[in-house]
């Protein structure tokens, strides 16, 4: 079964670090560009980061200088480093990978998977 496990939210200080880890398993015959989005309580979802296959990187502006994406293709994990966090990075936060994998018919497919969520709270 293919899936995205994310891991590393907590509760941090303002002004805080944290680092989530987002793990891609099962039979993928290859990852693309991967980022992550959040939502906030009663709002909707938005996007955090993109970090392409070839490690380019793009951000929302509301993080850029704080956060830091990045991957280990050899270990199909995207991490997204967040420092100097703010009350307003509460959050779940979603990972995002376009995954290649093997369809019903044995060929491959791609499509868009999603992390179940790790809560992110910042708060003193």
């Amino acid at each position: 079964q293919v899936q995205l496990v994310e891991s590393g939210g907590g509760l941090v200080q303002p002004g805080g670090s944290l680092r989530l880890s987002c793990a891609a398993s099962g039979s993928i015959f290859s990852i693309g560009a991967m980022g992550w989005y959040r939502q906030a309580p009663g709002k909707q979802r938005e996007w955090v980061a993109t970090i392409t296959s070839g490690s380019f990187t793009n951000y929302a502006d509301s993080v850029k200088g704080r956060f830091t994406c990045s991957r280990d293709n050899a270990k199909s994990t995207v991490y997204l480093e967040m420092s100097s966090l703010k009350p307003e990075d509460t959050a779940v936060y979603y990972c995002n990978a376009r995954l290649t994998v093997r369809g019903p018919l044995g060929r491959p497919e791609s499509s868009d998977y999603w992390g179940q969520g790790t809560q992110v709270t910042i708060s003193s």
